[in-house]
């Protein structure tokens, strides 16, 4: 590749999940092109990876209407930062990764400036409204995809689409056995482990947290054995957190940057929607998935989503192979009585288990970062 040093990729990362992948996306990019520069919006992974942040996206990663008016000012400030580099900085190539709704507002902006368009993890238009397929199809260049029954929806309608793999296959392996996780973590083997995986934005830990830390305390009480950990996100803050846990004398093993330890370490798991749970489906461990919107959020979206659950695990089995507790069917009582099933019955358990195993064997062998950095580097040869 030629002329390597000229190239510049702006990636828009609003999200946890989002700032890994493109993370993962560049340190690949850089193995191939040393040269090779990126700038944009993200958090603490994309910085590590070498990118220069322009905008620390960690306070607008939200999901819900009632959620996103609240940060509407400083989405739209973020906006329209990105779009003045865009103007000024002329980078070579956009990667939009998630964020669908400002991907959108900025791919098309981008486009309206001659830079091309890459769109990493497709908006679930499998899930709702399909017609999405052509708005995205204007505004972009290629639509990367992280599900293979997801390219029929854009081969459909003639939008450049390519399959990439989900990037959670290659990340999703923890560093140590998991008797070295035991003693590092100061864990007694011999007791079982319950995941407290409360998100990754700060709306999510308000609403679920107390409910999670609540079921945790009945769990507590009626098997006093039950150790708690819980893998702490890097968009949360310690404040975050400590406004709740002082609320409760719980014993909780808050653990930093570890999250595949952590997880390997838990015998069951209670755990928000979105790609935590592929990421604790794809290490084998039974979980039961849970979420809570604003009223207003949750009546909306009943009202124009087309699937039946909410958890990927799920989605990609096309059955309930999890539990979901959702809105009015979240209560401390519930997920604790789905924590003690998980734990106490052992055809429940095992039924579980080879669900999620399937569900991994799905997903295949990965390669995405690989496949994106790839990808973007055929767009750009082709400038």
């Amino acid at each position: 590749m030629t002329n390597q040093s000229a190239y510049t990729v702006l990636f828009s990362a609003g999200e946890s999940s989002g700032d890994q992948h493109a993370a993962n996306m560049f340190l690949e990019l850089k193995k191939r092109c040393p040269a090779m520069r990126g700038i944009g919006m993200g958090c603490s992974k994309m910085r590590q990876a070498g990118i220069d942040v322009r905008y620390d996206s960690a306070g607008i990663g939200v999901i819900g209407l009632v959620e996103i008016l609240k940060h509407y000012g400083e989405i739209r400030r973020a906006l329209n930062l990105l779009k003045q580099i865009i103007r000024d900085e002329k980078p070579d190539l956009l990667v939009c990764v998630d964020y669908k709704e400002f991907n959108l507002r900025l791919a098309r902006f981008a486009k309206s400036q001659g830079v091309k368009v890459l769109f990493y993890v497709s908006p679930q238009v499998w899930a709702w409204r399909p017609g999405r397929v052509k708005t995205y199809g204007k505004a972009i260049d290629m639509m990367a995809v992280i599900f293979p029954f997801e390219t029929r929806y854009y081969e459909a309608e003639n939008v450049p689409v390519r399959y990439v793999g989900h990037p959670s296959v290659d990340k999703v392996h923890p560093q140590r056995s998991r008797s070295e996780d035991f003693e590092l973590f100061g864990l007694d083997p011999n007791r079982p482990v319950v995941g407290i995986l409360p998100g990754s934005r700060g709306n999510e830990i308000k609403r679920i947290l107390p409910v999670m830390l609540a079921a945790a305390a009945i769990l507590a009480a009626q098997r006093p054995e039950l150790q708690f950990v819980l893998p702490q996100a890097d968009s949360i803050s310690d404040a975050a957190l400590a406004a709740h846990f002082g609320n409760t004398s719980l014993a909780v093993k808050v653990i930093k940057q570890q999250p595949y330890d952590v997880i390997q370490c838990c015998d069951a798991v209670m755990t928000t929607s979105g790609t935590a749970s592929l990421e604790i489906a794809l290490l084998g461990v039974p979980m039961v998935i849970v979420y809570r919107l604003a009223a207003f959020s949750y009546w909306l979206g009943k009202r124009l989503v087309k699937i039946p659950f909410i958890g990927l695990p799920n989605i990609i089995a096309g059955k309930a192979i999890v539990k979901e507790l959702i809105q009015e069917q979240l209560t401390p009582e519930s997920l604790a009585a789905e924590i003690l099933q998980l734990l106490g019955d052992g055809e429940y358990r095992q039924r579980c288990i080879s669900a999620l195993q399937a569900v991994k064997h799905q997903l295949g062998e990965g390669g995405g970062s690989k496949n994106m950095a790839q990808l973007a580097l055929e767009m750009l040869g082709g400038a």
